[in-house]
């Protein structure tokens, strides 16, 4: 394994991914056949894996001749899933794996029936969820129906598998948000809004699944395993108030309380523990509301706020959704027309200007432009400009001081950012 040396992203960036396509029938995430432009470190494997190789060492040394040579025999084949590693029992095997980097559980899969079962299951997602280990991943879409993964770790890229929509939905406005180990796209067909779900476990798309009330347009964020949708227009255009509620683990959709005001082309926040949906276009005459609204999960209540919103008032209606993101339960927006970073100070209910955008965050009125929370950092995908076919994924971690953004990666692309979500699992 690499260790702290630079290199361009090859095809052995892949592997741990592939193993994990093929073990489930699957056709494997493909790599980028192309170099890319930048260069990104490797770390080396994380610490849980290799105490969890020096835990299968020694499971095998204390093996008799016979089961060692049963073991090769079966290439990891054992389903006892009572022990996992029979060195260090069930307990500890599982507190090996829920600190592997999910980068690792490839390779973790494909040792066993009983490591796979327990990835593909989700109970070892849960369980890192329980025990405070998530990694973010970001999730982006340049070509339409084209996904792609990105690990800020580790500088990966991966294809996801191709979506198979109808044209209908390839060409009309989609929503993405991503929900414990789901990533979900919204967006409508001949008839209906239908929703193409990807599974993180077995690396596939389906569809089928619907809200209580289909929309698009709406305002929605996720946090851990469930995740809310509000406001909106419905399939006759009308602007909603209602919200919903998702359950990534039940598969389950619950109608919450409504808005005080309706809300179209809005954006979704959690903040200490509270949904916010921020700005939007509503009212008789279809202007920008510069309000957001609270919801309190324990109460059941929605509260307004003032001037919530970092867009103006003034900002034509055809303009992006605000880009706002949360770090640390601090609220932050990308102003797409100044090019400036903005902080909301919550004792003052103001926005304050903290420092500038990166240099490629180009957008067309703020389509394009990917402003997300990525764990501890803010991320920006932003591109392509002047003509340089590519974009480029820049971080600031806002604990780390004032701005300064790192170049975490560049790919070749012709065409700027349509959707992006990322999931933190």
């Amino acid at each position: 394994m690499l260790e702290d040396q630079s290199c361009l992203v090859s095809k052995d960036c892949q592997r741990e991914s592939n193993l994990v396509a093929c073990m489930n029938g699957k056709e494997p995430l493909v790599n980028y056949q192309e170099r890319e432009l930048v260069k990104c470190k490797l770390p080396n494997k994380s610490d849980a894996f290799n105490k969890l190789e020096v835990a299968l060492s020694l499971g095998n040394s204390s093996a008799s001749p016979n089961e060692q040579a049963g073991n090769k025999r079966h290439a990891g084949d054992n389903s006892d899933s009572s022990s996992l590693i029979h060195a260090i029992g069930r307990d500890n095997s599982i507190s090996c794996l829920i600190h592997c980097s999910r980068s690792d559980y490839g390779s973790v899969a494909s040792l066993n029936r009983s490591f796979r079962s327990l990835i593909r299951s989700g109970e070892l997602y849960k369980l890192r969820r329980e025990n405070g280990v998530v990694e973010h991943w970001v999730y982006f879409s340049c070509q339409l129906v084209e996904w792609e993964a990105f690990d800020p770790s580790r500088g990966r890229w991966m294809h996801l598998p191709a979506m198979t929509p109808d044209e209908c939905f390839v060409l009309a406005d989609k929503e993405s948000l991503a929900v414990g180990t789901e990533l979900l796209v919204f967006g409508k067909e001949i008839f209906s809004h239908v929703i193409y779900r990807y599974s993180l476990l077995t690396n596939t798309w389906s569809s089928g699944m619907q809200m209580n009330v289909p929309r698009c347009l709406f305002g929605s964020a996720s946090k851990g395993e469930i995740g809310i949708l509000a406001g909106g227009c419905d399939s006759q255009g009308n602007i909603l108030s209602s919200a919903e509620l998702y359950n990534s683990e039940a598969g389950t959709w619950k109608t919450l309380p409504s808005m005080n005001k309706p809300r179209k082309m809005c954006s979704g926040v959690f903040i200490d523990g509270k949904f916010y949906v921020i700005g939007g276009i509503g009212g008789a005459e279809s202007k920008r509301l510069t309000c957001g609204e609270e919801y309190d999960l324990e109460k059941g209540t929605w509260r307004e706020i003032p001037n919530m919103s970092p867009v103006q008032a003034n900002a034509a209606t055809s303009d992006a959704p605000p880009l706002v993101a949360v770090v640390d339960n601090e609220l932050y927006a990308a102003d797409y027309a100044d090019m400036e970073v903005r902080k909301y100070d919550k004792q003052n209910k103001a926005w304050v200007t903290i420092g500038r955008l990166p240099e490629r965050a180009a957008s067309m009125y703020g389509w394009g432009l990917a402003f997300r929370a990525c764990g501890n950092r803010l991320i920006v995908i932003g591109g392509p400009k002047g003509g340089a076919e590519y974009i480029e994924v820049n971080s600031w971690v806002p604990s780390e001081g004032p701005i300064q953004w790192d170049l975490l990666g560049r790919k070749r692309s012709g065409s700027f950012v349509y959707n992006c979500a990322v999931m933190g699992c």
